[in-house]
């Protein structure tokens, strides 16, 4: 048994440890919202939060994760730099087709919650290796610039 805090709960996972942490949220704990885009960590569609930090979930263990604290898209709403990230994604009208969209959210949000105002380099440094390929990049700047300065996250900080 492999024992995470999955969104704030203990979940524990009868599963081998070499099985990729995307494919244990998606069909042992039926959380959908990260997807799977190209299994090699490169796209960033299945970016997750493991103790704060953004994951690539596709090459990530379930092993190597025991005892740490994984949130996924259905959660980050719950934080003030993932709650400032969703409303502005909406505000932007970021979303095109949205597949990439959770994991571009999950980069956003572990970049404000280390850098409140990201500078361009930041942003740049943290979402490059994020695919769109909608090639909405130039609204997901423009969703973080606006998450930066909203008062979700000026109050939650």
């Amino acid at each position: 048994m492999i024992s995470i805090h999955l969104n704030g709960k203990p979940q524990a996972f009868d599963l081998s440890p070499d099985v990729p942490l995307l494919w244990a949220l998606r069909d042992v704990a039926r959380m959908t919202g990260t997807k799977f885009g190209c299994g090699l960590g490169l796209c960033g569609a299945c970016t997750v939060h493991v103790d704060g930090v953004a994951t690539r979930s596709c090459v990530t263990p379930i092993g190597s994760l025991s005892g740490k604290r994984v949130t996924t898209i259905e959660a980050i709403g719950e934080a003030p730099a993932g709650k400032a990230t969703q409303v502005a994604w909406l505000a932007q009208e970021v979303v095109q087709c949205g597949y990439c969209q959770s994991g571009q959210i999950m980069t956003a949000s572990a970049l404000l919650a280390k850098h409140p105002e990201p500078t361009d380099a930041q942003i740049d440094e943290a979402m490059s290796g994020n695919i769109c390929r909608c090639g909405t990049y130039s609204r997901i700047r423009e969703a973080i610039k606006a998450a930066a300065v909203s008062p979700i996250l000026k109050r939650g900080a």
